[in-house]
């Protein structure tokens, strides 16, 4: 007597949907993941603070003037005379760059006075400056 021939094989079937539904919960993690990362790349300084703050999401440049009086173009230090050379080989790149000074609240007016000098020598148009809200 053939016992396998009385039981109904079924073979094994793959369920797709939930696998679809559980990769765009992933894509979906992950790209709100990185949208949370994207501030955290910038140098920790104190920034003055204002009631009336804006953030702007388009191709922003970061001047950074530390408390010490060091200048960061973006992530790498720049001495003051060859920060105009830079905004201008950014500019030739992109004509729309904004120019965002964050200036540490301790820092020397002097030396923030000095950077949008800079600026201004240099041909940027789009400037901001970064504060913090106020009651934080």
């Amino acid at each position: 007597m053939k016992l396998r021939s009385l039981r109904i094989e079924k073979q094994p079937e793959l369920m797709i949907i939930p696998m679809i539904d559980i990769i765009f919960f992933l894509l979906v993690f992950f790209m709100m993941s990185t949208l949370y990362m994207a501030e955290q790349h910038t140098i920790p300084i104190n920034l003055p603070q204002a009631t009336a703050v804006q953030q702007e999401m388009s191709q922003n440049r970061n001047i950074t003037i530390m408390q010490d009086g060091r200048i960061m173009f973006d992530q790498e230090e720049i001495p003051l005379p060859l920060l105009q050379k830079r905004i201008q080989v950014e500019l030739a790149k992109q004509p729309e760059n904004i120019f965002v000074v964050r200036a540490d609240k301790q820092a020397e007016y002097g030396h923030v006075v000095a950077v949008l000098d800079e600026l201004k020598i240099s041909g940027a148009r789009r400037v901001a400056v970064a504060t913090d809200l106020k009651g934080r």
